[in-house]
């Protein structure tokens, strides 16, 4: 059923959100090797159950999400156990609060069953970059799930839950949805609320849902979007209730760049699946229009440039001191020392790789160099996508990832690998735009057949355009 459909069903008293609960609970223990949470909350999800359902016994409407179990990733605070970011560095900490998204879920009436596992501060595509293990991919355990919103993604994929949050700073949302068969939004930079998210790269960083299809993801925005005094970047727009009108035939033009594929890194089947949507939304009476992004070239480069420099900027508060982690000194040693060994030892190698490229491009003599020539980039790939919306392409269609799940260690020992899984995803973050994976299309690989993804992309504030174009893409791939 849909989220709606539950959530009816819950209202209705046909449902009692208790057991909604317990079977999720019962699902997250029974597949564990999945490594998808870091925290179950067990007894305050049976609490919050409860209360949903004596609500609903007195006539009280709990919301949209009345009684729906769903998880959390754990780089989001949470005033209930830990927010680790799946880092040693936060391993213990406990926020006062919660992230306003998260309270606006639970204001819905959603219940929280727990936190999933990621890359490590946001920092990965694969999931391997955890301090509390790998996440695997329910579709095949021997292969990662894509990252950085790992556990999220393997959560909704196992059935565990229906909805999980993720926060997509180059495609932490988009690819580990379309490596895992699911529906990921990456709303407008400000559509959602960032305040009680632990920042990787601020002017990057969204917060969207992962779910089993385009009206559950559509409906999660109508709650999760909205202005928020507490985040100077929310913006002041109306919420629109996104999740109806989706099936609308309309007319649509659809922006579609074959040059993207250019690449030796992209799979034969990534190929397939792409020009099979196309070719159905043309057979379906969508216009299909050529459009050049020649820009996206220099998407990666840039993106890996900007993301560190902010990541090393926001990460200097974790010195054993402010937060984080804090290491035995012996006596005699300094203050240097103390914080030269927190984070040492608080860090994991992909986290610090990040923080020394970033430290790197914004240091003196390299700023201008790197930087500033990343940001004059990111203005260029923005205007790229700018000419296609102002060239009549309503959407524009694009590969989520260049190929279908990989094997667990396959990339381990190669960043610019890893790197290069962002390729399609990255080009979104930096201009600011809203974009959503579907799934569309399969590869076998290996006697698997594993799922593959499309994206769109809409022009900022247009998620109401791309969601109805997600749903026809969904149902002509259905």
């Amino acid at each position: 059923m849909s989220l709606k459909q539950t959530s009816e069903r819950v209202r209705a008293g046909a449902q009692r959100s208790v057991e909604l609960v317990e079977a999720a609970l019962k699902a997250a223990s029974e597949q564990k090797s999945l490594n998808a949470f870091i925290d179950l909350h067990s007894d305050r999800a049976r609490a919050r159950a409860t209360e949903v359902d004596k609500r609903i016994a007195i006539g009280d409407d709990p919301g949209p999400l009345a009684g729906v179990p769903v998880a959390i990733k754990d780089n989001l605070c949470t005033a209930h156990g830990r927010t680790t970011c799946a880092s040693r560095m936060l391993e213990h900490y406990r926020s006062p609060f919660d992230a306003t998204a998260v309270a606006r879920l639970e204001s819905a009436g959603a219940v929280v069953i727990g936190k999933t596992n990621l890359d490590e501060f946001a920092m990965g595509s694969c999931g391997e970059h955890s301090a509390f293990g790998a996440t695997r991919n329910p579709r095949d355990p021997e292969r990662v799930p894509g990252g950085s919103s790992s556990g999220s993604a393997a959560a909704v994929a196992a059935g565990i839950v229906p909805l999980a949050l993720g926060s997509d700073t180059g495609g932490s949302i988009r690819q580990p949805a379309a490596l895992c068969g699911l529906v990921g939004l990456k709303p407008t930079y400000g559509r959602v609320s960032r305040w009680g998210l632990v920042a990787f790269a601020s002017s990057l960083d969204q917060i969207g849902p992962l779910a089993e299809s385009v009206e559950d993801a559509a409906l999660a925005l109508s709650v999760l979007a909205g202005h928020d005094d507490r985040d100077a970047t929310s913006a002041r727009r109306e919420v629109e209730p996104y999740h109806e009108g989706l099936d609308d035939t309309g007319e649509l033009t659809v922006g579609v760049c074959r040059g993207l594929l250019d690449s030796d890194a992209v799979h034969p089947s990534v190929r397939v699946s792409y020009e099979s949507a196309i070719d159905a939304l043309a057979a379906d009476g969508v216009t299909i229009r050529e459009i050049e992004l020649g820009m996206n070239a220099h998407a990666v480069a840039a993106y890996y440039l900007i993301a560190p420099a902010e990541a090393s900027a926001n990460l200097a508060r974790f010195d054993g001191v402010r937060y984080g982690h804090r290491a035995r000194v012996e006596q005699g040693e300094g203050l240097e020392a103390m914080y030269a060994r927190s984070r040492a030892e608080g860090f994991g190698p992909e986290v610090k790789r990040r923080i020394m490229l970033g430290t790197h491009a914004l240091s003196s003599g390299y700023h201008d160099e790197f930087y500033i020539r990343a940001s004059r980039a990111r203005r260029l790939i923005a205007d790229d996508y700018a000419r296609a919306f102002d060239g009549g392409a309503d959407v524009i269609l694009t590969p989520t990832t260049p190929g279908p799940a990989f094997r667990i260690g396959e990339k381990s020992s190669d960043p610019l690998a890893l790197y290069l899984e962002d390729v399609f995803t990255v080009g979104a973050n930096l201009a600011g735009l809203p974009a959503i994976s579907v799934p569309f299309g399969t590869a076998e690989v290996d006697g698997s057949e594993l799922p593959l993804g499309v994206q769109l992309l809409a022009p900022a504030w247009q998620e109401r355009t791309l969601l109805r174009a997600a749903r026809r893409i969904e149902r002509l791939g259905g």
